[in-house]
């Protein structure tokens, strides 16, 4: 009991501007500086454009450049974003997520009917097959 009071105290003396949070979202308490104007290269055929940004390395904001990454076939990047909540900026980094292959609004890995059969995944033999009616 003693050694949680004492990091309960601890924890609520440090003030830090950034907050705790799981992997793909930060927390911080100032609002990030305006983005800066870049110049977009030219497409490059299976490659993704990241559009720099701000991020946080712990103290301050540092600009992060924008690059190109490797497109990974099924996924669609969502870049980083930062907005408010409660005066507090939220920043949900940027990540690949499964695309909506069968364009039905619903993400595959939540999509109970892949290939729109009328039967579930999970009792269907073929349910990637989009020929069947």
């Amino acid at each position: 009991m003693k050694k949680l009071l004492i990091a309960a105290a601890l924890a609520g003396s440090l003030g830090a501007t950034a907050l705790p949070s799981f992997a793909d979202t930060l927390i911080v308490r100032t609002a990030p500086p305006p983005v800066r104007e870049e110049i977009v290269p030219d497409a490059r055929h299976g490659y993704t454009w990241v559009a720099g940004h701000w991020d946080w390395n712990g103290r301050r904001y540092v600009w992060i450049r924008g690059r190109w990454v490797r497109d990974r076939p099924g996924y669609v990047y969502h870049p980083q974003v930062w907005e408010e909540r409660d005066g507090r900026w939220v920043a949900e980094r940027g990540r690949w997520a499964r695309g909506d292959r069968d364009h039905d609004g619903i993400p595959n890995r939540y999509d109970r009917d892949r290939d729109n059969d009328g039967v579930p995944n999970r009792a269907d033999a073929a349910p990637n097959d989009p020929r069947r009616y």
